[in-house]
């Protein structure tokens, strides 16, 4: 497929809210594929539409246990709290302590339209709820507890 343009922390659309996806066409296909040829080729672990320019509700992971395409996801129970690093494909250099949920229940339509329910813990719940922000304007930055420089 393509490798897609990142926008990066003051690019304007970063902070705008996304819209759901109505319909799962060839044009939203072709996004996850570029979405997720662009995350590996960045090295990160995981990329929401608005960080190449699209403000639809679609976001790839893939924390190493293979790629995972999420349509319109929705976070629907969170338990516990970690604080750990985080980082991002659209603020390179930088890092943080961010405090998410150690748990995480997110309801979602795959690509073939499709619901599902992903549960993740640690390193798969701090991606799905990073990603997820993405989708509403929200960066790393904003929940940040401390930054330190790469």
């Amino acid at each position: 497929m393509a490798i897609r343009q990142l926008r990066y922390e003051d690019d304007p659309i970063l902070r705008k809210k996304s819209r759901e996806v109505d319909v799962i066409d060839e044009k939203i296909k072709t996004l996850v594929q570029d979405m997720l040829d662009t995350m590996y080729k960045e090295e990160g672990v995981g990329l929401a539409a608005p960080q190449v320019g699209i403000l639809k509700k679609v976001v790839v992971i893939d924390i190493g246990e293979g790629p995972i395409a999420l349509i319109n996801p929705k976070i629907v129970q969170e338990e516990g709290e970690i604080i750990d690093m985080e980082g991002c494909l659209s603020i390179p250099g930088k890092s943080g302590k961010v405090c998410r949920p150690e748990k995480v229940k997110v309801e979602y339509l795959d690509i073939g339209g499709n619901k599902n329910v992903i549960e993740g813990t640690a390193l798969l719940a701090r991606a799905l709820c990073h990603e997820i922000d993405h989708l509403y304007g929200i960066l790393y930055i904003d929940r940040v507890i401390n930054s330190e420089e790469e």
